[in-house]
C-alpha cells in the first residue's frame, strides 16, 4: 500500500520538473529568437537630418526617421551637462523631432532605439554640435545693477539687457532666467522699464540684513529669433538696518528713522513755490562730500534773480537731476519755519554731515506735504516705490494670475515611445 501510494507521487515530480523545463525554455528562447543577443546597429535603417559628428543648425528641429519597414522606438537626446531636449515621436514610429531650441556651440548625444518588421531590436548613437551663432544672429547679454556690496532696504535690482526684446513671450523667457533669491526670502517681481530695462523689488522693502544673490540662466536659451542667452555675472546685495527718512515739507522737518524708531529730527527747509520739492518716495543714489552746483545745470539761467553758483558740503543724492539732501548753511535762518530752496531739502551743516554719515545707498527718502509733483517711477532715478503692488505687477510679462515667478527656463525631457 505504502509502495503503491508512493508511485504517483513519483510521476507528479517528473511531470513537473518536466512542465518547468519546457516553460524556461520557452520564456528563454533560442539563439533564432527575435528579442536575443545585443541590439544590431540601426545606423542603415534611420536618417538624420543633419550630418553626424558634425553640426547642425539650431533654429532647425532635428529630424529621426526610420526606414525600410524599421520604426523607432525611443528617442533620448541630452547636451554635454545632460539635460534632455524635449521631442515628439510620431505614433506610428516612423519620425521624431525635436520640439526645443538647441544652443548654439553645444554638443549633443542621441540615443535612438528601433525595431524590424520581426520586431529585432536595434540601436543608434549620434552626435553632432549645433552651429555656433554667426553675424546673423546675436547674443542677449545681461548686466546686473547696482554692483555687489551692501545697500538700504529700499534698493531696486536692475538688469540692462544688450537687445530690446518686444514680445511678451521673450519678455517671459527672460524673466524665467534672471534668478533674485534672498535670505529671508520675498516675494517680488520683474518690470520692464522699457525694452532693454528691468527692475527687481520685492512687494515691500527689502528685510533688513538680508542676502540678495541675482544671477541669469539665460545663457544658451533661445530668446527670440536670431537671439540666444549670453553668459551674466552676478552680483550679491547685502542691506543693512532699515533706515527711512521722512521729511514734511509743511512742517519743514525731517524725522530719521532706524527700524521703525525715531532716532532724531531735524530742522530742514525744501523748495520754494515753483521750484516746489517732489514728493512721494526717493532711494539714496550717491553721497557727495563736496559738489559745486550751478542753476544753469537745471535750466535756470546765470545772472537771473534765481540763478545760484554754490561750494556745497554733505550732499546726499536722491534724483538724478540733481535734488540733494545737503548743508545749507545760508538757508539756518529758514531751517524749520519756511521753505526757500530751488528743490533740494537743506539743513545746516551740522544735521548733514550727521545725515550723510548715517545714511547709504539704498536707503529711503520720502517727501509729503510738498506742493511738487510725485516722483517718477523710473526716470530720475528710483521711484520704484510710488507704484503700488498691483501696478508694479503690471509690468511684468509672467502670468499674474497663475503666480509664476521667476525662474529658470526648463527645458523638458523627452523619452517617448508610440502607441502600440
Amino acid at each position: 500500500m505504502r509502495h503503491t501510494a508512493h508511485i504517483p507521487t513519483v510521476l507528479s515530480s517528473t511531470l513537473l520538473v518536466a512542465a518547468l523545463g519546457a516553460g524556461l525554455t520557452a520564456c528563454g528562447g533560442t539563439d533564432d529568437s527575435a528579442l536575443s543577443g545585443n541590439p544590431y546597429d540601426a545606423g542603415d535603417q534611420i536618417s538624420f537630418g543633419g550630418p553626424t559628428g558634425e553640426k547642425a543648425d539650431p533654429d532647425k528641429p532635428l529630424e529621426i526617421s526610420a526606414k525600410d519597414g524599421g520604426r523607432i522606438t525611443d528617442v533620448t537626446a541630452t547636451d554635454a551637462a545632460g539635460r534632455q531636449v524635449a521631442g515628439e515621436l510620431s505614433e506610428d514610429g516612423h519620425r521624431w523631432h525635436s520640439s526645443a531650441a538647441l544652443s548654439p556651440g553645444d554638443r549633443y548625444t542621441v540615443h535612438v532605439r528601433t525595431e524590424n518588421g520581426d520586431g529585432k531590436p536595434g540601436q543608434k548613437v549620434l552626435s553632432f554640435r549645433a552651429v555656433k551663432a554667426d553675424k546673423s544672429r546675436g547674443r542677449l547679454k545681461v548686466a546686473f545693477g547696482p554692483k555687489s556690496g551692501q545697500y538700504g532696504v529700499g534698493q531696486p535690482v536692475t538688469a540692462e539687457l544688450s537687445r530690446p526684446v518686444k514680445s511678451r513671450e521673450a519678455r517671459a523667457k527672460v524673466e524665467r532666467g534672471l534668478r533674485v533669491d534672498s535670505s529671508p526670502a520675498v516675494s517680488g517681481s520683474w518690470y520692464w522699464v522699457d525694452s532693454k530695462t528691468l527692475h527687481y523689488r520685492p512687494q515691500n522693502y527689502w528685510p533688513a540684513h538680508a542676502t540678495v544673490n541675482v544671477h541669469s540662466t539665460l545663457a544658451g536659451v533661445k530668446i527670440q529669433d536670431g537671439v540666444w542667452g549670453g553668459a551674466a555675472k552676478g552680483l550679491k546685495l547685502t542691506t543693512g538696518d532699515r533706515v527711512e527718512a521722512i521729511t514734511d515739507a509743511a512742517t519743514h522737518t525731517m524725522k530719521v528713522l532706524r527700524n521703525g524708531r525715531v532716532v532724531k529730527e531735524l530742522p530742514v527747509t525744501t523748495g520754494k513755490p515753483g521750484f516746489d520739492t517732489r514728493n512721494g518716495i526717493k532711494v539714496v543714489l550717491a553721497k557727495e562730500a563736496f559738489v559745486r552746483m550751478r542753476s544753469s545745470t537745471v535750466g535756470i539761467a546765470a545772472g537771473s534773480a534765481d540763478s545760484y553758483d554754490l561750494p556745497v558740503h554733505w550732499a546726499t543724492r536722491v534724483t538724478l537731476s540733481g535734488e540733494y539732501v545737503h548743508a545749507a548753511p545760508w538757508s539756518v535762518g529758514s531751517q524749520g519755519a519756511a521753505n526757500v530752496s530751488h528743490g533740494c531739502t537743506g539743513m545746516s551743516t551740522e544735521n548733514a554731515e550727521w545725515f550723510f554719515n548715517t545714511v547709504r545707498e539704498g536707503d529711503l527718502v520720502k517727501v509729503v506735504n510738498s506742493g511738487g509733483e510725485m516722483m517718477a517711477p523710473f526716470d530720475n532715478g528710483y521711484g520704484d516705490w510710488n507704484l503700488s503692488w498691483a501696478k508694479w505687477r503690471q509690468g511684468t510679462a509672467l502670468k499674474a494670475d497663475s503666480g509664476e515667478q521667476a525662474g529658470p527656463e526648463r527645458v523638458a525631457a523627452s523619452r517617448l515611445r508610440p502607441q502600440v
